[in-house]
């Protein structure tokens, strides 16, 4: 690991969660280590990959079938075995977009209480950027016997939670869509129409920081300095009661994970109905607004 990466994971809470891909490349053939690529576009995967890693697909595999939910825990499980993950393995994720989805399955680890979760720093794009091996040969491990934890509910929240919040003094709303989402200039991003909802806006009392403001441009995570005065700036601290939303819960997956594991926020919840759910909800209060996003 260049000294670099390594003292900026050490001023983060929890720098174990980190590695560089310098430790992905030293650990491809450790039978310990999974390495899991989970993109926005899902066909990436195909085009070449780090050597050795699996692909979830956030679409078709992380989600239930017949509901707007996730794989039920039976799911999960027969998931994870049948990508080689054992309750011990040590899995880490990575992806395009900042690691927008790495960390979308990274919480959805979590949400299943497996222990050894963590993030290649800067993603695919920083793997390729340096030049580093790609292959295009399936992964394919022998089946484990994978047994997941009860839903962890300290990490996610449900529309009815968030309403009844609205007025608590103490719950910090953060919208981490795009300025024009957020003010209720465009519905949804542009090309995710069919996760779009009827109403333009956002939640009433959220903060604007969109998520990407927490990456460099390199595609790694921002030091630990400049994310404190980023949340802070907007009165987003440990003390308080912290719900992050977008779009489906993916982008805000990435707020949630900056807040719970760099910053060591001990309250922070992803609300994945988010604007599909609540844009669409009979009986809700939202609010358009022109104001500028968080700087």
């Amino acid at each position: 690991m260049a000294d670099s990466s390594e003292q900026k994971f050490k001023e983060y809470a929890h720098p174990e969660v980190l590695v560089s891909t310098a430790w992905v490349a030293e650990h491809l053939k450790d039978s310990h280590v999974r390495i899991v690529e989970s993109d926005e576009d899902v066909l990436l995967y195909e085009q070449g990959h780090v050597p050795g890693a699996v692909k979830l697909d956030w679409h078709t595999e992380e989600q239930h079938p017949l509901m707007r939910d996730f794989v039920d825990k039976e799911g999960f499980e027969h998931l994870m075995s049948s990508k080689g993950i054992a309750n011990d393995t040590t899995v880490v994720f990575y992806g395009d977009k900042n690691n927008w989805y790495a960390t979308y399955t990274f919480w959805l680890f979590k949400y299943y209480g497996h222990k050894d979760c963590r993030v290649m720093d800067g993603g695919r794009a920083k793997w390729v950027a340096e030049g580093r091996e790609l292959s295009k040969d399936d992964a394919d491990y022998a089946a484990t016997k994978y047994k997941a934890q009860d839903r962890d509910t300290s990490v996610r929240v449900f529309r009815d939670d968030v309403l009844k919040g609205l007025n608590d003094h103490n719950r910090r709303l953060i919208d981490v869509r795009s300025p024009q989402e957020y003010s209720g200039e465009m519905l949804a991003m542009t090309g995710y129409a069919q996760e779009g909802a009827q109403r333009a806006g956002h939640i009433p009392t959220a903060k604007s920081i969109p998520w990407a403001k927490a990456a460099a441009e390199d595609g790694t995570f921002k030091p630990a300095s400049d994310l404190k005065t980023l949340y802070g700036g907007h009165d987003i601290t440990p003390d308080k009661d912290v719900v992050a939303y977008c779009r489906i819960g993916e982008r805000s997956s990435h707020t949630w994970f900056v807040l719970t594991y760099l910053l060591g926020y001990p309250h922070v919840r992803n609300y994945d109905g988010s604007w599909t759910e609540w844009g669409s909800s009979v009986a809700v209060p939202i609010e358009r607004s022109t104001d500028k996003p968080a700087s």
